[in-house]
């Protein structure tokens, strides 16, 4: 049996095991919440950022001693400096636990408190001295938007990572015709650098909604305290704290005008992760193509070849299986269930308090972090890799019988179509149906069906990296 301390709170005593930072609160919500995930390290991380900026100004403020601001800072900057498995030790809550995350907020402050009376003469309180001019209600959500702004950076950056890699693969087959597929039956040929750059345009497009909605996060309720009204601090507390999060990450984090809705509705974090819904819908999209594309090597369309990163079948010798697109599709279907999750969280605001915070931030962090990850790895070992069969492709081109759409400026659609159908009735190419029909010449077919020509190729505008 491990040796116990024991401590109070505002309701009795609470047996703590010995060696543990944690206080009452904290070993209460442990037994009290046993199920689910354990809450991100990311969000602890930020709301000892937190406790570490209110210290600093709260000693400048005199709303604590400097002595004791030096030692909570000292102690943040100790836990901050600890690895994950270390970190974790300490901050042992769940996510499925009030719906304020009061419980995580009085664990940072309890061991926070703990670390800080070692750098200190006095006994440092969790509540008076870490938590002073703040509440749960609003250091919380203060945290979830931090969070989430730093995941969304990691978002982008792997994303621009992967068009940096379309860009490559776009220009290399800028010229290569392949045919076009529309309701998913033969169309007219475009080149395959045109068809990755539809695809990199989505993803450049994703980027600029999500910096867009990311850029909303930076606004802060920190000094809404209890409600809204900012009870037990003053702006001027609340304005330089947030000053010095910015200063110290880097990041230009700033006051919300309205914290009576920083508390009470997640607007700015919901419509966050509707972009990352939206890149994941995108990304299913892409990964879809390709490995449609890649399908075969004989029963499918066989117009890509991707790498072999394993061996595809347990019973079938020499398959490989598109397995970083199947990744990828499976994380956009968990994005697109989180999605719902974040919007029906995001509703349940009762009066002046959204109670449903933590699943919120952690299935935001879900999300984002699956998707970087697998954005990056699908990067790396599938489109880095990535081959177009330039001969199926072409191939796949001489016998469509939609470059007969080039022949309708000279000869009309209904001359056009008779062509088309007499091919496919008569299983000949298009050229041969044309020439019987003896409304052109060899010669003229052979110059107004010019696979290249039909694609605009020289005339479009998509070369340009930066549109």
């Amino acid at each position: 049996m491990a040796e116990m301390r024991v401590e109070h709170d505002s309701l009795g005593e609470v047996q703590i095991p010995d060696g543990v930072w944690w206080g009452p609160q904290t070993e209460r919500s442990r037994h009290n919440f046993t199920t689910g995930p354990l809450m991100p390290l990311a969000l602890i991380r930020a709301l000892i950022q937190v406790k570490s900026a209110a210290a600093e100004v709260n000693s400048q403020m005199d709303v604590i001693t400097p002595t004791v601001g030096q030692a909570i800072q000292a102690a943040c900057q100790q836990l901050l400096a600890l690895d994950d498995q270390k970190l974790r030790a300490q901050f042992p809550l769940r996510v499925y636990q009030t719906g304020s995350g009061t419980q995580t907020n009085m664990n940072v402050n309890e061991v926070v408190a703990h670390l800080a009376s070692a750098h200190s003469a006095q006994t440092i309180l969790p509540n008076d001295h870490v938590n002073a001019s703040q509440s749960s209600n609003d250091t919380f959500p203060t945290a979830m938007n931090m969070v989430a702004y730093q995941a969304m950076t990691a978002t982008i950056s792997t994303i621009a990572q992967l068009n940096t890699d379309l860009l490559q693969k776009e220009t290399r087959y800028q010229r290569t015709v392949k045919l076009g597929r529309t309701h998913l039956q033969d169309a007219t040929p475009l080149t395959f650098g045109q068809e990755i750059s539809g695809w990199r345009a989505t993803l450049v497009a994703d980027i600029s909604t999500l910096k867009s909605a990311q850029k909303r996060l930076l606004d802060l309720p920190l000094g809404g305290t209890a409600v809204g009204t900012g009870l037990n601090t003053t702006p001027d507390v609340t304005a330089k704290i947030i000053s010095v999060l910015a200063r110290e990450l880097a990041i230009p984090f700033q006051n919300m005008t309205n914290k009576f809705h920083g508390l009470s509705a997640h607007t700015e974090l919901t419509n966050a992760h509707s972009t990352l819904k939206t890149l994941a819908t995108d990304l299913l999209k892409i990964a879809n193509d390709i490995r449609f594309l890649a399908s075969g090597p004989r029963g499918g369309y066989g117009e890509l070849t991707i790498p072999a990163n394993e061996p595809g079948s347990s019973i079938m010798p020499g398959k490989v299986n598109p397995t970083q697109a199947e990744a990828l599709t499976m994380i956009a279907t968990r994005v697109l269930g989180n999605d719902v999750t974040i919007g029906v969280a995001n509703s349940q605001g009762n009066f002046e308090m959204n109670v449903y915070k933590p699943v919120m931030i952690a299935t935001f962090l879900e999300s984002a972090d699956l998707l970087t990850g697998g954005i990056a790895q699908f990067d790396r070992l599938l489109v880095q890799g990535l081959q177009a069969n330039e001969e199926v492709m072409r191939a796949t081109v001489d016998g469509s019988l939609m470059t007969v759409t080039a022949l309708s400026p000279h000869i009309g659609y209904e001359a056009s179509a008779k062509i088309a159908q007499a091919a496919l009735r008569d299983d000949t190419t298009l050229k041969a149906a044309a020439l019987k029909s003896g409304l052109l010449t060899a010669a003229q077919f052979d110059q107004w069906t010019d696979p290249l020509k039909l694609t605009n190729i020289d005339q479009s505008s998509h070369q340009d990296p930066d549109f």
